[in-house]
Formats: C-alpha cells, structure tokens, sequence
C-alpha cells in the first residue's frame, strides 16, 4: 500500500512496507538484480540516525533483526526479518535499529551518490 504525502507543494510516495515478503538473501539479490539496480549486503550495528532523506530510490531485504523507520509526521513503521521496504527518494525520516543485517537495492551506483547520502530535511527542495 503506497501513501503520499506533501512536502511544500510537492508529492513524495511514502516507504512501502511488505512484510513476509522473502525467505533468502539470494531471493531479495535476485529481485534487486531483476530491476537492474545495484545489491548490498550490509552489517549495521544498533544505533539512530537523525532526521533526513535520499536522493535516491531504494528497496531494503531485512535479513536479520529489526528496523524501525519513523517518518516527520509522526508514522512509525516496523521491519523485521523477511520484509521488504520500498524506499522512494525524498521521503524525511529516521532509523532506529538493532544490530541487523540487510541487502539494500539501489537505483544508483554508491560511487555515482551525492553527498551526504543522508540529507537534511532543510535542504529538501519545496
């Protein structure tokens, strides 16, 4: 189920949640690579980012563990092993997680990122 939201007179698609969607890390990289986007594994310690967004769309495979994600207005959205989150950009949030381990699918080469990857809601165009 897809939601969209307003930022300054623009419309952003909400994060997706799917829960139960896959079994395997080779499943997600499979479906990653069936997009022609980019699969990472990565290994994430628990911690919380702060407030920000992408610039970039992105589908995240919860492997193991858990991901909260809370939005800026207020929406809490919890990911465990198994779900699939699709990540459009523009989108403000913020992450809070147990230590988890994901494949993260990205429409864009890392090397090709702007930088911060992780940007300030202040700096989101309105």
């Amino acid at each position: 189920m897809a939601r969209v939201r307003r930022n300054g007179g623009k419309t952003a698609m909400a994060y997706t949640l799917t829960e139960g969607h896959f079994s395997t890390e080779d499943e997600a990289r499979s479906e990653i690579e069936a997009r022609g986007w980019r699969a990472i594994t990565i290994d994430l310690d628990a911690a919380e980012s702060d407030l920000h967004w992408h610039d970039f769309d992105a589908v995240l495979y919860v492997l193991d563990g858990t991901v909260t994600i809370t939005f800026d207005d207020g929406r809490v959205m919890q990911c465990g092993a198994g779900a699939r989150v699709d990540t459009p950009a523009g989108v403000v949030h913020y992450d809070s997680t147990t230590a988890y381990r994901a494949v993260i699918g990205l429409a864009v080469a890392p090397d090709e990122m702007t930088r911060p990857i992780n940007k300030t809601p202040e700096s989101l165009e309105v």
